[in-house]
This record gives structure tokens, sequence and C-alpha cells, in this order.
């Protein structure tokens, strides 16, 4: 007997699923009185949103939209629609999406679907629908990407998601373990999550103001199967936790975050590096992938799991053989002391330092809410229309500061900040 989606939400703390609202439109958007707030979600994650929509009001909102998506009609696709459909994505939708951000619309984005709900279709059906949506997103991507205004993402305690997850327990019992460590991650389980993130995020731009001023020219990577170079873009910055948008917000656009980026530079990464954790990519699961770069690029690629979905993924366009993000992540993050696989990149980036394949952030370089995208090209960030983080990072993995004379300076040690 399959219990009803409806009689789930018992499973999930009530105050906390209020905190993690509260928490995504007060840290996480920071949304100011009459801006509006496009929402996307799973239909799975109604009371969430139904939540978020209520603290967005309070807190001032002038219009609430929300986007729905579900399971059954995205496989009532895969299943029955004629070939041709793959090759086509609802442009007028993100034309729309793309204008209300030009007109300062807040952008949220609640992640539950079942990460592997892909698994048994087409891999080329999937890959063709990815890049059509790819290219009619990239105008409302670009403003995103751009940090043209205040975005945020969280996360909903789906019962597909959580039988992924915990798939030996009952379904009640799964969706509440999964909740727990949703609101854990995500510090709403603390007695003031508002003021547990304005700690956090303190912490995280103390780490960012050491490495900007140390200034390094690039980072080397040394551990098993792993020897990689990556040099950083020219006027790189270095961010984490809370960032100010160029609409002169800060909001916070990962719950969780435990990482501090930056951009790498898109000619200059060399060597060879293995993954440390599985990525789940649009319904597969690519395990132990080994690259190898040089001059930026990947040059070999191959996993012992999901090998093919990744070189369609490399082929996507010029840019996707070359990093647009770099992030350092302490292996004693709660997510990664939590010893869980989320199969949601943004929960498993978290869990260990990463690398990003294709499109960069231009929030990421001095001066980068004035920056023009001929500025970033001729700097070394990276154009793509993907961006996919995969973790490279563990407890045996040691990264050391490379200054422009060649010198070097330790910044982690098996995983730990030194």
């Amino acid at each position: 007997m399959t219990s009803h989606p409806g009689t789930l939400s018992a499973s999930i703390d009530p105050e906390k699923l209020d905190r993690l609202a509260e928490v995504a439109v007060k840290v996480g958007l920071r949304l100011r009185r009459g801006q509006d707030l496009v929402m996307t979600a799973p239909v799975a994650a109604l009371p969430l949103v139904r939540k978020i929509t209520e603290h967005a009001y309070k807190a001032g909102a002038g219009l609430v939209t929300p986007i729905f998506s579900d399971e059954e009609i995205t496989l009532a696709r895969y299943r029955n629609a004629p070939d041709e459909s793959f090759d086509r994505a609802p442009n007028w939708l993100y034309e729309g999406i793309a204008k209300a951000f030009d007109n300062n619309a807040a952008r949220l984005a609640i992640v539950g679907e079942n990460p592997m709900l892909l698994s048994g279709e087409d891999p080329s059906k999937v890959a063709r629908a990815n890049k059509a949506n790819s290219i009619a997103y990239q105008p409302a991507l670009e403003k995103i990407a751009g940090f043209d205004i205040n975005w945020n993402i969280v996360s909903y305690p789906s019962l597909s998601w959580a039988k992924l997850m915990f798939a030996d327990d009952s379904e009640d019992i799964a969706v509440a373990k999964l909740a727990d460590a949703i609101f854990a991650a995500s510090r709403v389980d603390a007695g003031d999550p508002v003021a547990a993130w304005r700690d956090h995020n303190a912490a995280l731009a103390e780490k960012s103001k050491w490495l900007n001023g140390e200034r390094f020219s690039a980072l080397h990577y040394t551990g098993p199967g792993t020897d990689l170079t990556v040099g950083l873009a020219d006027g790189h910055e270095w961010h984490g936790g809370a960032s100010t948008a160029k609409n002169g917000i800060t909001c916070n656009p990962n719950i969780p975050t435990e990482e501090v980026f930056t951009t790498p530079h898109a000619q200059r990464v060399e060597g060879y590096v293995r993954s440390t954790k599985p990525l789940s990519h649009q319904g597969t699961l690519i395990d132990n992938i080994e690259v190898r770069f040089e001059k930026g690029r990947i040059v070999e690629a191959k996993a012992t799991r999901g090998e093919e979905v990744l070189k369609k993924v490399l082929d996507t366009d010029e840019g996707a053989r070359r990093l647009g993000e770099v992030a350092l992540v302490p292996h004693s993050s709660p997510i990664s002391k939590s010893g869980l696989l989320f199969y949601n990149t943004l929960f498993d980036e978290n869990a260990a330092s990463h690398i990003a394949l294709g499109q960069c952030y231009s929030k990421c370089f001095i001066g980068g809410d004035t920056i023009t995208p001929e500025q970033i090209a001729a700097q070394g960030g990276n154009k793509s229309l993907i961006h996919i983080d995969w973790m490279i990072g563990s407890d045996k993995i040691d990264i050391d500061g490379v200054r422009a004379d060649g010198s070097k300076a330790p910044v982690m040690r098996k995983g730990e900040w030194v």
C-alpha cells in the first residue's frame, strides 16, 4: 500500500519547514518591499511553496508567481512524445522569466525532484532536451550567472527523493530522515536560524578575505589519482556565503552552502584529476570520473559508470570542456560529516571541494558588477550553456596556492583549511 503524498507531510516538522521558508526569504533572497518573486518548484513541494509565499508577502513582495513541474508529466513526455519534441523548449516561458528579471524580479528555486527520475529513459533524448532547454534558458541564465538579481535555491523532502536515499525505510521514515538532513544542513534547526546564518556568512567571508589577500595565480591539487594545477582568472575574486547582486541586494544564493569559490582561467588548467564522489546528472549517476586537461581543455575523460552521459555533456559546446568555477570546502563540513549522498549537487558539492564545467560567474571578478562579457573572456572567464559541479576533494587531498613567482603556500591539508 502506497501512502498519499499529502499524508507524508506529517513526517516533516512544520515549525522547521516554516523556519526554512523564513530563511529562504530573509537570508536567501533578502526580498525587498515591492519586489516581485518568480518561484519554480515540483508539485510535491507545495507545502513549502505556500510557506515561502506567506513569508514573501509579509516581507512586502509585490507579486509572487509560482511555476510548477511534475515528475509524472515529465515522464509522459519521454514515453509518449514524438521524437522532434526533444529538440524543443518553451522559449516563450523563458523569455517571460528573463523579462521579469529585467524588471528586477527575484528568483527562487525549490529542488526536490527524484534525482534519478530519467535514469531509465533514452540518454540521447535526455541530452537533446537538456541542450534545447539550455539554449532557450540562456537569456534568463545570464541574469543569474551575471548576478543581476538576488536569487536563491532551497530544497524540499519529496517522497521520491527520500526513497532514493533511504530505500530500506518506510515512506514516512524516509521522508522524516531527509527532512531532518535538509533542516540540519540549512541551519534551520538552530534556535535562531537567521543569526546562525549571519555567523556562518561571517566565517566564509573571512576565508574569502584571506584568499583575496594572497592573490594566488593558481591552485595545485595533489592526492590519489590527482595532480592538477588550476590557473585562476586574471583579476579573479573569491566569494563565499552572502554576496551582493548588481541590484544592490545582498543574498545567499545557495542554502545550504559551505564553499568559497572563484573563477578559474579557462586556458590555464593542466594535469589530471579523479572525482571523489559520484555526480548525479539528469537521472544518471556518473561515478569515478577521471579527466586530463591540456591548456585548459579536457582532452581525455572516462568514468566507471555513466561515461556515455559524461561525454555527451562535454560535447555540449566548446566551453563545456573547460572550467567555470573552482570551490574550496573542508572535508569536515556538516554535509560531509552526515555521511549521506544526496544525489543532488546543491548538497553534495558542499561535502567536498569541487570544480564546475562550463559557464563562469561574472561576480567572481574584481569589479564584477560592471565588467563586460568581452572583459570576462579576455581575463580568462569561460562561457558555456552548462554549469555542472563535481567533487574532487577528500581527506586525502592537499591543496597549495601558487603565487605569480612560483612560490607556494599551503591552503588545505588532508581536506582541511591550514
